[in-house]
């Protein structure tokens, strides 16, 4: 940030955050991700995104510039890049509390959350960062399976992603996971559903998410180390979403199927609402042509 600039934010593009944060501030805290090993994963591979964290200066002078631009208007602040809890708690705690004193409106605070860096962080300092603020955090475990995470480059299990999801909760974050349909091709497709619910049935997170795996800037990346995937079709999909929901166990959770790149938008309480969505996927499977045409990013939405 330069003095001249007159935007409050210094953004490097692109920007992401997660569809319920779409009225929130995006704050970078970070840029890149610490890992962006993820083979099925092409948000921060441009060049100008690789992993840094902001110097703490610049992070606390836009703080400032935003609460004297925005004033009371601000209720909801995003943490960006891809996992701004890699950052050492004591300089999370200063932002959390900058955040705090600047702009006071604010009600939560979220990021999003890479398992392997909760490891560097005791409950109790995940419990303070609570009680500064952190209300919610997002967990991409993108499966259950661990022969499907070693093929994409996750750099986690099924155990380290149920440690990282159970020690959020004992500490009182709201945990968001999301999964991602179709990731394991045809070949693992069964036993990534079975696998993934496991894994929400085991850590009953308050939020669940579903997109589909999708590769905009092309599959080379991805087939180096998954060579055999062979991507589902539209009704496999939906039979690999109908096996994964009914499988799931949950007390409460509110759940997602509606990002740009779904075929079939689902949304619900589960597992209140688990029969009529998988009603919806009985239909869609039956009549595929009548689900939508194309998904949701294909037509413009």
């Amino acid at each position: 940030m330069t003095a001249t600039n007159p935007e409050p934010v210094r953004y490097v593009e692109p920007v992401y955050r997660p569809p319920s944060e779409a009225r929130s501030l995006i704050l970078p805290v970070t840029d890149g991700c610490s890992w962006n090993r993820c083979t099925f994963c092409e948000m921060y591979t441009a060049p100008q995104k690789k992993f840094r964290a902001r110097g703490e200066a610049e992070v606390m002078e836009t703080i400032r510039r935003c609460g004297d631009l925005l004033g009371d208007g601000v209720e909801r602040v995003f943490l960006a890049d891809g996992d701004a809890l890699v950052l050492p708690t004591h300089r999370l705690m200063r932002i959390l509390e900058a955040i705090g004193r600047h702009m006071p409106s604010v009600r939560r605070v979220s990021s999003y959350c890479l398992a392997r860096n909760l490891r560097r962080k005791s409950s109790a300092e995940l419990a303070q960062l609570r009680e500064a603020g952190l209300g919610m955090a997002y967990l991409g475990a993108e499966t259950g399976d661990d022969t499907v995470l070693e093929k994409v480059g996750k750099g986690e299990t099924f155990e380290s992603m149920r440690e990282a999801l159970d020690k959020l909760g004992e500490a009182g974050i709201e945990r968001s996971v999301m999964i991602l349909n179709g990731l394991g091709g045809e070949r693992f497709s069964r036993q990534h559903a079975d696998n993934s619910a496991r894994l929400v049935n085991a850590t009953q997170p308050e939020y669940l998410a579903t997109l589909v795996v999708s590769f905009p800037q092309g599959e080379r990346r991805f087939r180096q180390g998954f060579p055999e995937w062979t991507p589902l079709d539209r009704t496999g999909l939906f039979v690999e979403m109908r096996r994964f929901l009914s499988a799931l166990e949950l007390d409460n959770t509110v759940f997602r199927s509606d990002h740009a790149s779904n075929w079939l938008a689902l949304k619900g309480r589960l597992s209140a609402d688990r029969a009529t969505l998988l009603a919806r996927l009985d239909q869609a499977i039956e009549a595929p042509e009548q689900a939508s045409l194309r998904p949701a990013w294909a037509r413009g939405l």
